[in-house]
């Protein structure tokens, strides 16, 4: 019995240091950047009144898994194509992040982003230059590696977070929180 006990103990203080440092709940950081297309955008601050994806990446290794994202959330979340017009009303950004030295490249990659991303996607990719202690800390931004993606309440409350590639499975879990 007493052995019984201490497993439940042991299995609830797992649980709870899993949980406690979940972005779940918490209000989103504000952070502002400047889109291809050229507008500021203020984040969450922008955005309130409509639920919010945002999908962040800052380093090479981890735009290449926010790729397989890009083909997918537009043509679930944004695509206008007469009939099959996207049934959702959602803000989506795509999120490179710049920081530290990496700051002194966004300006090449920006211009080299615009000149080759779809001009459709501009309005939707949103560089963000700053510091990444208080995303990373407040977050849990760990791996530089892997995308992150995070659905926002109409409030700019974090509902739901996952990382790395695309995954169908995923999908459903964001179309869940939005519906």
């Amino acid at each position: 019995m007493i052995r019984k006990l201490f497993l439940l103990v042991v299995i609830a203080g797992i649980a709870i240091s899993f949980t406690a440092d979940s972005p779940v709940g918490k209000q989103f950081p504000a952070m502002t950047g400047e889109t291809l297309s050229g507008a500021s955008k203020t984040l969450p601050a922008d955005v309130k009144g409509k639920y919010t994806i945002l999908t962040l990446a800052y380093s090479s290794d981890a735009e290449n898994d926010l790729q397989t994202w890009l083909s997918p959330a537009y043509n679930k979340f944004i695509a206008k194509t007469g009939m099959m017009d996207s049934e959702y009303d959602v803000n989506i950004y795509f999120v490179p992040i710049f920081s530290g030295a990496n700051i002194a490249f966004a300006g090449k990659m920006q211009k080299r982003m615009k000149e080759e991303a779809d001009k459709d996607l501009h309005p939707y990719v949103l560089f963000y230059k700053g510091d990444m202690k208080e995303l990373r800390d407040f977050i849990g931004l760990e791996n530089k590696d892997v995308p992150y993606l995070f659905v926002l309440d109409k409030q700019g409350k974090i509902v739901y977070t996952t990382s790395g590639q695309y995954s169908e499975k995923k999908m459903e879990e964001i179309e869940d929180k939005i519906n």
